[in-house]
């Protein structure tokens, strides 16, 4: 039997739409939550007075979580349907856990918009939406969820559908080649089975709907771009940097250069799991030993690329900025925290070039004074320490960011145009 092909997958929306308990309904129903599971978390749920959670505790793993009823970090959990295997990331959907759904959704594959056929079009929902959009999210599917709150009526459906389809639409989504599925995830209805609830509805369930998602190339082609996560010093070993490969082909022998310190070395050794590798592709997270690398130029954030095609280090970036949550608003001079891939960058914003319109992307304004909350705009960004990132178009994970100020993720955007560094 061959190894099943791999995709992550992000489920996102409003808070209390019912993300939660349709990740634990779609892992109960292929067979990755045990019917034992499920009887322990459902006497827990009934124990915190949350009697119908219990599958949303199946993903919410902290104490704290489940006192609150809320999700805040990132979960993984795996699960196979009969094509694929599948990380879910479930994403947080309060707003000041924003951070952790940005870091869920850079790794995704594809989105699972989950929206309240009760609640309706929440402000979340959009920002959601949006986001999946800008951090380079093409594929979706859409879950309109408890269905069984509104007796499974197939009018308040498709009037959600509608609205929702206009809202994708404006973000930039090609919105026949989504899928929106009618759900009650609490009732199981359409997650892996049809059920007699929803007759009128004659399209795929849930699962038979992540089965249609494509695996995205593995951009194999590209030059190795490794961003660095971690470095270990191992006796015998010498310096062992840990990162995950996100383009290209590490291989054993290989020359490379680790930017922007400008360290060169050779690739003596991989390994993934305590395995040795030969050499490492797209997706793979290896610890790998390098010769003639000094511990002091190998550190976190750093990227390895090859001596002959070296990552890109930026004086200076363009970007297509998003603001999600700004007190007051973002002038010229700003000087926030940019994480971008494994590094955290202070950064000026020196220029703010134009503000675009969110639902047509036209230009609204040229060289607006400020932008605040819900503005999508091109600007001019200054890092104050050399930093290795690359355009969007060509290395998507490493031309992504997100902003944190004030102890919260203010701004995400993708690296348009590169002043690479001389010299």
């Amino acid at each position: 039997m061959a190894e099943k092909e791999h995709l992550n997958l992000v489920f996102i929306g409003h808070v209390d739409h019912g993300k939660s308990t349709s990740v634990g309904r779609v892992l109960y129903e292929t067979g990755a939550l045990s019917e034992q599971d499920l009887r322990r978390l459902k006497e827990e749920a009934a124990k915190v007075g949350k009697p119908t959670f219990e599958f949303a505790f199946a993903m919410d793993q902290l104490k704290e979580e489940r006192e609150r009823g809320l999700t805040i970090d990132v979960a993984h959990k795996e699960f196979k349907t009969a094509k694929y295997y599948f990380t879910i990331i479930d994403a947080p959907g309060h707003r000041d856990f924003i951070k952790n759904m940005i870091t869920g959704a850079s790794q995704a594959d594809a989105a699972v918009l989950v929206c309240s056929v009760k609640e309706g079009v929440q402000p979340q929902t959009k920002e959601h939406a949006f986001l999946a959009k800008v951090l380079g999210i093409s594929q979706l599917i859409v879950a309109i969820n408890k269905m069984d709150a509104v007796n499974f009526d197939r009018m308040k459906y498709d009037e959600i559908v509608t609205t929702l389809k206009g809202l994708l639409k404006n973000i930039g989504y090609k919105v026949d080649a989504i899928p929106f599925v009618p759900i009650s995830a609490y009732t199981g209805g359409n997650i892996a089975k049809k059920g007699d609830t929803m007759p009128w509805y004659t399209g795929p369930t849930l699962v038979e709907c992540f089965d249609q998602l494509k695996v995205p190339p593995k951009p194999l082609d590209k030059a190795l771009r490794l961003p660095i996560q971690d470095v270990f010093t191992i006796t015998g070993h010498g310096t062992v940097p840990v990162g995950r490969v996100e383009t290209g082909i590490l291989k054993v022998n290989d020359l490379v250069v680790f930017m922007p310190s400008g360290a060169k070395g050779e690739v003596k050794s991989i390994e993934m799991h305590h395995e040795k590798l030969e050499k490492a592709i797209p997706g793979d997270n290896v610890g790998f030993n390098v010769k003639g690398v000094d511990k002091k130029d190998v550190k976190r954030g750093e990227v390895v690329g090859p001596s002959s095609n070296p990552p890109t280090v930026a004086t200076e970036f363009t970007a297509q900025l998003v603001v999600l949550e700004h007190p007051t608003a973002i002038a010229v001079g700003y000087t926030p925290v940019f994480h971008i891939h494994t590094t955290q960058v202070a950064c000026t914003i020196t220029e703010i070039l134009e503000q675009k319109d969110p639902k047509t992307g036209q230009t609204a304004k040229k060289n607006p004074d400020f932008i605040k909350t819900g503005d999508v705009a091109i600007v001019r960004i200054k890092p104050l320490r050399p930093v290795a990132l690359e355009k969007f178009s060509e290395f998507p994970p490493l031309g992504r960011f997100a902003v944190r100020d004030m102890g919260q993720t203010v701004a995400a955007g993708v690296v348009l145009e590169v002043v690479p560094r001389t010299g």
